[in-house]
């Protein structure tokens, strides 16, 4: 029977991307990661790695042992997941990440209720984009991953993975001035005269990026980007500061009026989707799901008080 231990590095290897990333990661030596695999393929009586350049890469056995060592992480997962649930107390720790908006917006209330509910419970949260969450939540590097999705840029769905919506982000054209009521003009009409004007936008690379140059596109201009953040409270200063304009989320305002002028996005492009990501097999926990039923009394809450405003 192959070494669980040792397979688990051959995954870290694969979702880690290098030696000394494992060995990082799991505070290991380099050189102890090296010994592990070897002694591994020794076991399996196969090649598992060949070198590329000054990297390694998986053979074709190798991943099929990954594969199926992902089968028996999963079902391991579903066993503390149903010991935990026999148990009268929630404890242990809960490991979160969420992009910004959701981080201001949802997570310190999800936070109070948690506390409330179980205070045995420990949470973690850290303030990461989606695209470095999502690989690091498959690193058992996270528990909980709160993840976004922008119109016609549909995310990969890892079978490792499962998703669980949490609220639909109205989406917005933000421009400088007062905040008021939606003008009468077509979404497309008020795209245009922004043509040579200056926009906020969040990287290159980024699916946001990707969305909103797309969407001027369609209004048949190139953006003037003159301004690249992921910090959608950084976007938000710039437009109430007359700098530039943005496409900006209802979640930016957290609950609050907004404080520039704001229009209608074109049919179809206007909500984001916000939602949760587990590995698969650990939905069933209690703290996983202690952690999403907060989000979403969370979300309830904030809608409140956007209607009482």
């Amino acid at each position: 029977m192959f070494d669980l231990r040792r397979l688990r590095l051959l995954r870290e290897l694969k979702h880690r991307g290098t030696l000394a990333a494992v060995a990082a990661a799991l505070s290991y030596a380099p050189s102890s990661v090296s010994q592990q695999l070897s002694q591994l393929e020794t076991e399996v009586g196969v090649r598992l790695l060949e070198p590329v350049g000054r990297r390694v890469r998986l053979t074709e056995q190798a991943e099929i042992l990954v594969a199926h060592t992902e089968a028996v992480l999963e079902r391991l997962e579903r066993a503390e997941a149903e010991i935990a649930a026999s148990l009268t107390e929630l404890t242990g720790t809960l490991r979160i990440a969420s992009f910004q908006t959701a981080a201001l917006a949802l997570v310190p209330t999800a936070l109070g209720l948690l506390r409330n509910l179980h205070p045995q419970l420990r949470v973690q949260v850290t303030q990461m984009e989606p695209e470095k969450a999502l690989p690091a939540l498959q690193a058992h590097d996270f528990d909980l991953v709160l993840a976004e999705e922008y119109p016609g840029n549909p995310n990969p769905r890892p079978a490792d993975l499962e998703q669980e919506d949490l609220l639909d982000d109205p989406l917005h054209l933000a421009l400088p001035g007062p905040a008021d009521r939606p003008g009468a003009e077509s979404p497309t009409a008020a795209l245009r005269p922004l043509a040579n004007h200056p926009w906020v936008m969040e990287p290159e690379g980024t699916t946001a990026r990707h969305w909103a140059v797309a969407l001027c596109r369609g209004a048949g201009f190139e953006p003037d980007v003159r301004f690249e953040t992921t910090d959608l409270l950084l976007h938000l200063r710039l437009v109430e500061q007359g700098h530039a304009a943005a496409f900006l989320p209802d979640l930016v305002w957290s609950g609050h009026p907004p404080t520039v002028t704001l229009r209608r996005l074109p049919s179809g492009q206007g909500t984001r989707r916000v939602f949760t990501v587990v590995r698969r097999g650990r939905g069933q926990h209690p703290a996983i799901q202690a952690g999403r039923d907060a989000l979403l009394r969370a979300v309830a809450l904030t809608a409140h008080h956007v209607r009482d405003h």
